[in-house]
Parts: structure tokens; C-alpha cells; sequence
């Protein structure tokens, strides 16, 4: 047994450009005894945690290293036999993170619970793609809905965000993307843009723009897959726009 203090701390990595972590994430990192890390975080960022214990924990589509409930438990039992365990999430853990789930769990056992904020990856991927989530006239709010339920069926709050003006953003629905579209084109929107972007704010990240009638075939063609986040909406026009000008500036350099 340790005889430090149990403690967890729950951290947000950011949506994968290491450099997008909180200087708050890096000190709980810095602290740490263990490390249980998921599958969607930058792993350089582990070099922060050089004298912890690193324990993957992640789950992909089809692929997982372990349920939530022997996460909850080897939550409890390191913190008990070590210490300080961070527990170490992509985009921001209260959404869609399941990190208020842990929290809520450990308090059970009078140890000691912490959150870090993180940035999430809904904001930003959109943000490196120079889409703005609000924009006057063109966007007055947002949704960020999950595209699988607990009950692994699609959210029914797209129907409902459909019949807005918001932008929508879809997290984890690239499985679900022929109901969503057709939700979306039973409200009249066959013609509203959208953008579907992969390993958002990383390296390979890869990108597909396009409207609800042509979003398919475009994810076909650019063979975009998970993890992707889903963003319908006018604002999509604004990269579209961005793009269109970068291209003319290249074009004058090179004439």
C-alpha cells in the first residue's frame, strides 16, 4: 500500500494536437502515479508522465482493452496502491467522456476527485478547419450531439436540431451517416452544406466537403472513416471560402 493520498484526477487531453493540452493537464500529469490513458489521446503527451504507470485503457469501435466497470475498478485499486491516478481522456471528458460517470464512482469510496478541463474536440477540429461554429448571419447557436446512444442507436435530438437554423455537430456518427442525412433531407436541407472531418487537428487528418445529398458519395470517394466528427450547417461555406482564397493566393504566387 501507498502511502500517498488515493486521488483522481480527471484530464482532458485536447482533440489531438499535443500542443492544444492545458498547462493545468500537464501538471496533473507531471504528479502522477499512474496513467490510464484511452484511444483517442496523443501519446506524446504521456512523456509528461515520465515516472508513472501507463495503463491503455481505450475503446474503438469493435476494440476494447476494457469495460467501463474494470476502469471504475482500476480507478479504485491504483489509487489505493499508488496514489495519484490521472485519468487521461481525449477532447474534453464531460462530453461524451463518460468522466463525470468515474467521478461520480470513486466519490463512493471517499477518495479524492479532481477535473481538468479539456479542450473539446466539437470546437476545435471544426476551428482548424476555419469553420466558426456561430457566425452572424449565418448561425446563431450550436448543437454537439452524440451519434450513438447507450442503446447504440442514433440520438433522436438530431431530429429535432434538423428543424434549426444551429449548426450541428455530430460526434461518433460516421455510422450513421445515411440516417442522418436522411433526416436532415426530409426537412427540405438537401442543399445544406456539410463537412466531415477524420484525425481532426492531427497529422492525417483528412477532410470531405460537400451537402446532404452529396455527403456519401464524397466519404466514399476520400474513403473518410472513424473517429470523424459530422458538422452540417451554413457556416461549412465559411471553409469553403477560406479555401477558395488560399488557392487563389497560391496561384498568384506561382503566376
Amino acid at each position: 500500500m501507498s502511502n500517498k493520498t488515493p486521488k483522481l484526477t480527471v484530464v482532458g487531453a485536447g482533440p489531438g494536437d499535443p500542443d492544444l493540452i492545458t498547462i493545468k493537464a500537464i501538471k496533473a500529469l507531471e504528479s502522477a502515479d499512474v496513467v490510464l490513458y484511452d484511444a483517442l489521446i496523443n501519446e506524446t503527451l504521456l512523456d509528461y508522465a515520465n515516472n508513472a504507470e501507463k495503463i491503455f485503457v481505450g475503446k474503438r469501435k469493435g476494440c476494447y482493452a476494457y469495460q467501463q466497470e474494470q476502469i471504475n475498478e482500476l480507478i479504485i485499486s491504483r489509487a489505493k496502491s499508488h496514489g495519484h491516478v490521472v485519468r487521461l481522456k481525449g477532447g474534453d471528458p464531460f462530453i461524451f467522456g463518460r468522466g463525470a460517470e468515474e467521478i461520480d464512482y470513486v466519490q463512493q469510496f471517499g477518495i479524492e476527485s479532481y477535473m481538468v478541463p479539456g479542450i473539446s474536440s466539437s470546437l476545435a477540429v471544426p476551428a482548424y478547419q476555419g469553420i466558426p461554429l456561430t457566425k452572424r448571419g449565418s448561425s446563431e447557436s450550436f448543437w454537439v450531439i452524440t451519434g450513438t446512444t447507450k442503446s447504440h442507436k442514433l440520438s433522436q435530438d438530431v431530429c429535432l436540431a434538423a428543424k434549426s437554423n444551429a449548426t450541428v455537430v455530430i460526434l461518433m456518427g460516421m455510422s450513421k451517416l445515411s440516417e442522418i442525412v436522411s433526416i436532415f433531407a426530409a426537412e427540405n436541407k438537401q442543399n445544406l452544406p456539410v463537412a466531415i472531418i477524420q484525425n481532426g487537428t492531427t497529422d492525417n487528418e483528412k477532410v470531405g466537403l460537400g451537402s446532404v445529398n452529396t455527403i456519401e458519395q464524397i466519404v466514399a470517394e476520400k474513403n473518410l472513416s472513424s473517429p470523424a466528427i459530422i458538422v452540417i450547417g451554413e457556416v461549412v461555406r465559411q471553409r469553403a471560402k477560406l479555401a477558395s482564397i488560399y488557392q487563389e493566393v497560391q496561384e498568384e504566387i506561382v503566376s
